[in-house]
Order: structure tokens, then C-alpha cells, then sequence
């Protein structure tokens, strides 16, 4: 893939309280959120997307529509590898690389949707985290029973949300500052259990994954 994992990895984060978002290693550098998709999320994404604005992105965000199946798990990680400073450890020339300068290069979101669906470089990533476990959802969100998106700061300092599916049209800016990159976690997380979790109490079926530093 080209991500030199010795300066950053995935970790899980065991649970919300402050004691356990502490053992997360610091700095975050994006923060995935794997959340059931029940019909009160689907109105609210209904709602969020009918009140949107085309997306005229921001420079500093690499935003991708998904138009693949089965791909929320990748799209995740490439949202979180492309709009953080894990992107210093990306290996020049190598499969995400190239595939991130190809993205860069139009700020359309079909023509980076078509770059994704054309490209080898992508399948050599959805193979690689596919082989390693990775949880993935269809893009049919009638079928979806899982769905994963991405929290990033952006560089104005604001949270911001990337789901390339559901009718989004690009990203989204939650209205949470973010002081510092060791700031990032703890917003996130404060945004997911007010929205996504306090929206739906009764599941259980949440799941956080931070990007930072390794271990090795």
C-alpha cells in the first residue's frame, strides 16, 4: 500500500469515558467511526443531505464519493490517510501515493469517483485491508446494517466529518472546534455520543478506530 507503519497504525478505542480515550496514543490523526445504519440515522442523513450544499470543497480536504460496494471500510481509511499527518509517512510513488495525486489533481467529485472505480491502485488497498479484517457495508444503504465514516481536523481548526455515501456531497464541517491534534479525539468522540449515539440509545453496535502514532 505504501503507508510506512512505523510511524502510524490503527488503534481501538475501547470506550468513551476520559480513563480509556487515554490509553489511545497521542497524536490522533483521524478518528473512524463504524455506526449501524437504523431508519432515525437514515431520516437525519435524508435531512442533513436535502439542506447541503454541492460541494465546493475545501483545498485542504480530499473528500471521495463512494460509488463502489462493499468499499465504507476502505473509503474510511483513505479519508483518514489522505486528510491527516499520516500522509507524511505515505511512500512516494507507491500505490497510495499515486492514487492520492491522481484525486488531487480535479476537484470533481465524479471524476475522483471514476478515478477510484478505474483504479489498481485502490484495489491493491480494498484487497490489503479486506485480508486483515476490515469491516465493510454495501453502498445500497436499504441493505446496510453497518456503515463507516471519518473525522479529521480540518487546518481552520474545525471538526469535520467524510462519508462518501448516503447522498452526501462532500464534507462536512460538525460546528466543534478543534484546538489541537491532541484535541481531536476527545471532540470526536463528544460529537459521536451526542449525535450518533444519543440519536440511537438502545444499539450497542458502535465502534471507534484512531489513527496515531505506533507503537513500533
Amino acid at each position: 500500500m505504501g503507508m510506512d507503519t512505523s510511524k502510524f497504525a490503527f488503534h481501538d478505542i475501547y470506550g468513551t469515558d476520559p480513563d480509556l480515550l487515554a490509553m489511545v496514543p497521542q497524536p490522533v490523526a483521524a478518528v473512524l467511526l463504524l455506526f449501524p445504519i437504523t431508519p432515525s440515522m437514515e431520516k437525519l442523513r435524508e435531512t442533513e443531505n436535502a439542506a447541503a450544499q454541492p460541494a465546493t470543497s475545501d483545498s485542504d480536504i480530499l473528500w471521495f464519493k463512494q460509488t463502489i460496494g462493499n468499499a465504507c471500510g476502505t473509503i474510511g481509511l483513505l479519508h483518514a490517510l489522505a486528510n491527516s499527518s499520516a500522509s507524511d509517512a505515505i511512500k512516494p510513488d507507491s500505490p497510495l501515493d499515486t492514487l492520492f495525486k491522481k484525486a488531487r489533481s480535479t476537484q470533481d467529485a465524479d471524476e475522483r469517483a471514476d478515478i477510484l472505480v478505474n483504479s489498481k491502485e485502490l484495489q491493491t488497498v480494498h484487497e490489503a485491508t479486506a485480508s486483515q479484517g476490515q469491516s465493510q457495508a454495501p453502498e445500497d444503504l436499504d441493505n446496510v446494517i453497518l456503515h463507516f465514516v471519518c473525522f479529521v481536523k480540518s487546518k481552520d481548526g474545525e471538526l469535520v466529518e467524510l462519508d462518501g455515501s448516503g447522498g452526501r456531497k462532500g464534507p462536512i464541517k460538525r460546528g466543534k472546534k478543534v484546538g489541537t491534534q491532541e484535541d481531536l479525539l476527545p471532540v470526536a468522540v463528544d460529537y459521536v455520543k451526542e449525535s450518533y449515539m444519543a440519536l440511537n440509545p438502545e444499539e450497542v453496535n458502535f465502534n471507534l478506530i484512531a489513527l496515531g502514532p505506533s507503537f513500533d
